[in-house]
């Protein structure tokens, strides 16, 4: 089996945060690795990587980064691959904004799709739409996903319902 998705990190300080990218892949049963690259420590692996990934059959590269975050811009700078941000709070940052406006300013020619802060939950779920773009069995696994989230607005509202007050009109 192949990995069709990328999940890198800056460092496994930002783990924590990217195994939610790692569980939705593997509950969704699309093939994924694992590394920590730094776009500042190991540049040349980077780079080396980022040049790689598409004839390694690599489809979407999610990077997450804390601080400078300049990772995921530096893959997107080596590859012709979709590459989605998260941005990671870590000890060094600014409650996080350096990590967002680091990954969301690219300068034109080097798009990166940016979630939000600690996001790699919706990072995993875009990357499995794009994946699904080409692909009908994960379409539908992505499509069965989207309708569980209605199901769970569905119950909210049931069991919010049994909430009782005498001025409750709703």
């Amino acid at each position: 089996m192949k990995p069709l998705v990328s999940i890198i990190m800056g460092s496994t300080s930002d783990w924590p945060v990217m195994q939610k990218a790692a569980k939705f892949l593997n509950d969704m049963e699309i093939p994924f690795e694992v590394n920590a690259l730094s776009a500042h420590r190991t540049p040349e692996k980077v780079e080396a990587y980022a040049s790689k990934a598409y004839e390694n059959g690599i489809k979407v590269i999610i990077a997450g980064a804390g601080g400078a975050a300049h990772l995921p811009g530096v893959m997107a700078a080596f590859t012709p691959l979709p590459i989605i941000g998260v941005p990671c709070r870590s000890s060094i940052s600014i409650d996080g904004w350096d990590s967002i406006l680091s990954i969301l300013q690219m300068p034109p020619g080097i798009p990166v799709a940016t979630v939000g802060l600690d996001a790699s939950l919706n990072a995993s779920i875009l990357a499995a739409q794009i994946i699904g773009s080409g692909n009908e069995e994960v379409m539908k696994k992505v499509i069965a996903y989207k309708s569980s989230l209605k199901e769970k607005i569905i119950k909210a509202n049931q069991d919010l319902s049994e909430f009782k007050f005498d001025f409750r009109v709703s």
